[in-house]
């Protein structure tokens, strides 16, 4: 009942919060200000780690064990992008606030009304705003918080979606690559014969569909897909490099390492075709950067 007396306040600093940029690796305005507000909330203990993550514990009466309730501070926009939260009776909308703004608040009303009732927790309550979620940002906050030193969490709540009705006890696993393909480039009529980058790249893309397609129509849920491509200087020469990132996932480790083999098996063969068609000229290089993994993996749903 006390948080539904805090929906004024919630939705101003809901608004507030989202109109702060915050994303992937540039979190720190919005990690500073959320730390300001768990302070407020009655936390004394609030800090932020290495990473950027800011933790506020709850300290319990006896503290044996941790207990984490988490909202990623970053949002998938990128630091330009125009936000005002605009509203239309009870709606209010702009980039990120629903993903994940509104976490943070609700991380925010249950520390206040835990406060007001004078709720005491056998465990430590660590209320944490995480950096890293979105994109590239690969979790690099909740793996920090995992990593093998740091100290153990025995429970972990992430507060993230709009859909309050349900409780996600799997996590799917993605593993993300940048592609580059690189040769001496020149002009598309003087130096035609040698190798093109721009041409393995889409040899690439169309092998590795052909390839993913067959892995991903039966079994595990599996997924993939080409976000980015770039590279070349103008339409008459042949580029020097040409990339693109890329995205896979599944909710089994098994099925992720499959699409996985069928990615690098693509990206293989499309180097060494582009290679063997060149009349004159060295090889094409090819450079594959994991940007990106993520485990897979599920709790009973007991």
């Amino acid at each position: 009942d006390y948080v539904l007396t805090l929906e004024e306040q919630s939705l101003a600093e809901l608004i507030e919060l989202t109109e702060i940029p915050a994303p992937p690796f540039r979190e720190e305005a919005r990690a500073v200000r959320f730390a300001e507000m768990l302070r407020v909330a009655g936390l004394t203990d609030v800090r932020m780690d290495e990473v950027g993550n800011v933790i506020g514990r709850r300290p319990g009466t006896k503290g044996e064990k941790r207990v984490a309730y988490a909202a990623h501070l970053d949002t998938v926009f990128p630091a330009e992008t125009a936000i005002a939260v605009e509203r239309d009776g009870n709606r209010f909308t702009a980039p990120g606030i629903g993903d994940n703004t509104r976490g943070l608040i609700t991380v925010l009303e249950v520390l206040r009304a835990l406060e007001h009732e004078g709720i005491e927790t056998e465990a430590d309550l660590l209320f944490i705003g995480n950096v890293g979620e979105e994109g590239l940002g690969d979790l690099r906050g909740v793996k920090h918080l995992f990593r093998d030193e740091a100290k153990r969490i025995d429970s972990f709540v992430a507060v993230d979606g709009g859909d309050a009705s349900r409780i996600v006890y799997g996590g799917v696993g993605s593993h993300r690559y940048r592609v580059t393909f690189m040769g001496p480039g020149g002009h598309s009529w003087g130096a035609f014969g040698l190798a093109n980058p721009q041409h393995a790249l889409g040899r690439a893309i169309a092998l590795f569909d052909e390839n993913a397609t067959a892995v991903t129509a039966t079994g595990p849920r599996a997924s993939y897909n080409v976000g980015r491509i770039g590279g070349g200087t103008s339409i008459n020469s042949i580029p020097f490099e040409a990339w693109m990132e890329v995205d896979m996932r599944s909710e089994s480790p098994a099925s992720l390492a499959t699409i996985e083999n069928a990615f690098v098996a693509a990206m293989e063969r499309a180097w060494e075709d582009e290679n063997a068609l060149r009349r004159e000229g060295p090889a094409l290089e090819v450079v594959l950067d994991r940007i990106g993994d993520r485990p897979s993996g599920a709790m009973p749903d007991g």
